[in-house]
């Protein structure tokens, strides 16, 4: 029985997108199947383009396809993905959560795995507050919150951000120890989600 895993994310540059992919690959390597949505840009027109980094990253990325709330009824595991502003999540994910009023209302979204990942331009610059703020919303849902910890090495080795893998942004993208750590936290919440379904059916 393949778990299903949601990878659904926000990226401006490219950062978070870069640890997206690797979330996709390891979800795959875990014998998963896995769907790979981006949530809908809403800033305008001009000031994308006022950023070259912004502007290719959207042109890169055109041809993904947009995340959709039947994507979050489909998956047993949701992972999250958002660049942080001002310590929280950006508008762009944020205004796709705020639709899942009626998942949450019929009950659709509990027991789901949540996990999430981030981005800040500096160490310092959010990433743990953003995390706990996208898991509010999964504590609202009902969903069980998997986090890597300090469960594995690979942690410790890209900068020891236990609320989930986290980077700081930079031109070339997100260095091997993060999208290690990526790998081993997506591989984390597909364990749990397939332990979670072992126990429905043997219970």
């Amino acid at each position: 029985m393949a778990v299903k895993v949601a990878v659904i994310y926000y990226s401006a540059t490219g950062n978070v997108y870069g640890l997206a992919r690797a979330a996709e690959e390891a979800a795959q390597e875990a014998g998963a199947e896995v769907r790979f949505r981006k949530v809908q840009e809403l800033a305008p027109e001009e000031a994308i383009k006022s950023n070259q980094g912004w502007y290719d990253h959207v042109m890169e990325t055109q041809d993904v396809q947009e995340a959709s709330l039947d994507d979050l009824e489909w998956a047993d595991v949701l992972l999250l993905g958002t660049p942080t502003r001002y310590g929280n999540v950006t508008a762009q994910l944020k205004q796709f959560l705020d639709q899942t009023g009626g998942l949450w209302f019929e009950g659709k979204l509990v027991d789901k795995v949540v996990s999430g990942f981030t981005s800040a331009s500096t160490l310092h610059g959010g990433h743990e507050s953003t995390l706990l703020t996208m898991y509010n919303v999964a504590i609202h849902w009902g969903a069980i919150v998997v986090t890597p910890g300090y469960s594995d090495q690979t942690i410790f080795e890209a900068g020891g951000n236990p609320y989930g893998t986290s980077t700081v942004g930079r031109e070339e993208g997100p260095n091997e120890q993060e999208l290690a750590a990526m790998r081993y936290q997506t591989k984390r919440a597909v364990e749990k989600a397939h332990a979670l379904a072992v126990s429905r059916v043997s219970g």
